[in-house]
């Protein structure tokens, strides 16, 4: 299909199908058609194999700081994503333009070597999942696409992690029928952010991003993590997910974030273990005169969040299979009480007046008494947004709170998505 000839089917209301995606599907007929305005300026009309395809951002849910000792995640994609206009040229070449960036170009002749693409580009990441779907022996080939996205950079769900797996997600329809899976273009897509861009990630994002819905992960083989899928409809339970972006400053933070899994793993190292994952509380426990004396108590005191969070997940977990929604929470709450007192991510000791995470979660705290709802730090936090599980009825105002507070427009009121990547229509 044309791309003029897909603009008429979205003004004919092709998008109520996907009334599951888009709560508002007026406004984002206009974002759809702008998209292939802008795709048509670019490219032109002449391809007749256009596709629209779409991301969703994620939301950690729960096993804050786990991942990296190999424990257990709980993730879900939100109703944000990014979209792209794209279809296949002849050349080998990938023309990517995003919205409010430059159009970049990768010859597809060059991707064998990472040396060729400069780390923590966009260029490097489309580099990687091209060689990972290589390597992998599926096909890749040329493409001219166009994207825009309400995954935003900073808000904490995972704006990096949705173009990763965007560029996989297109490479799948376009030249292998849609038939690699999208927990192997999670993967490739920590393959290319690994080696290609960089950065010494994990897992989590991009699983969250591809599969869609509740997604529990365990990462005790980092290779080959278990993933689940989770049925379970928040938004049937009567609850929204609300993000708010207190909007803290992540300046020199980097030291505050290495510091956990550092010190997670020199406990470890005291068991002889490279991670936490395998010890147990009583394991901990049995060494705390060591540990506190070599380490010093904060680090006894994430080892001890570990092992506790990572029990915690498989419960949460247990709890959306059995839709029992006040375990759920209380879950929540358990997991953002320990991340706030022993895993101690909610503010930075580099600027102690700065507090703009505890701030939010102690007005939560306040509106939301009784009104059984759950609220944690979003994220890797130390700065950022925080995580609410809202019932319907409270969204309006609270929104008016944290937005008073926090600017217009802090508070994302936001929806489980229950489809990851795709092709639409």
């Amino acid at each position: 299909m044309k791309a003029s000839e897909l603009k008429k089917v979205i003004l004919e209301g092709a998008l109520e199908k996907y009334s599951n995606l888009y709560t508002d599907t007026e406004a984002q007929k206009k974002r759809f058609l702008a998209a292939l305005d802008s795709y048509i300026e670019l490219y032109g009309d002449e391809s007749d194999e256009v596709g629209i395809f779409s991301v969703p951002g994620r939301s950690e849910i729960s096993g804050n700081h786990t991942d990296h000792n190999r424990g257990c995640v709980l993730a879900g994609a939100i109703d944000r994503d990014i979209i792209a206009v794209a279809a296949k040229n002849t050349d080998g070449v990938i023309r990517f333009k995003s919205e409010g960036y430059p159009k970049t170009e990768i010859d597809l002749s060059a991707i064998d070597e990472p040396a060729n693409f400069e780390n923590y580009t966009s260029d490097s990441l489309i580099a990687g999942l091209a060689k990972g779907f290589v390597n992998e022996s599926y096909s890749i080939g040329g493409y001219d696409a166009y994207a825009t996205t309400e995954v935003l950079k900073g808000s904490g769900i995972s704006s990096s992690a949705a173009f990763e797996v965007m560029i996989g997600n297109i490479f799948n329809y376009l030249y292998n029928d849609g038939k690699v899976s999208n927990v192997t273009i999670a993967k490739l897509s920590q393959f290319a952010e690994n080696v290609y861009f960089g950065k010494p990630c994990g897992l989590m994002d991009q699983m969250a991003c591809a599969v869609g819905g509740f997604v529990y992960i365990d990462f005790e083989s980092p290779s080959d993590p278990i993933v689940d899928p989770i049925s379970f409809s928040l938004t049937d339970a009567g609850y929204s997910l609300a993000i708010v972006n207190t909007g803290g400053n992540h300046a020199d933070l980097n030291d505050d974030y290495a510091s956990v899994p550092s010190e997670m793993k020199a406990v470890a190292t005291e068991f002889g273990r490279d991670v936490l994952r395998g010890l147990t509380e009583a394991d901990v426990i049995s060494k705390i005169p060591q540990l506190r004396e070599k380490l010093g108590d904060r680090a006894v005191l994430r080892a001890l969040h570990f092992v506790r969070e990572n029990n915690r997940v498989t419960k949460i977990r247990d709890a959306l299979k059995n839709s029992d929604v006040k375990a759920f929470l209380d879950g929540v709450l358990e997991s953002g009480s320990s991340s706030f007192k022993y895993l101690q991510n909610v503010f930075t000791t580099i600027n102690v007046k700065e507090q703009g995470l505890s701030l939010a979660l102690a007005l939560t705290e306040g509106y939301l008494a009784g009104k059984d709802c759950a609220y944690r730090v979003h994220g890797g936090g130390f700065a950022g947004t925080i995580q609410v599980f809202i019932k319907n009825e409270y969204i309006s105002g609270f929104t008016a709170l944290m937005d008073s507070v926090f600017g217009e427009g802090a508070t994302m009121n936001l929806k489980i998505r229950p489809v990851g990547a795709c092709r639409l229509f």
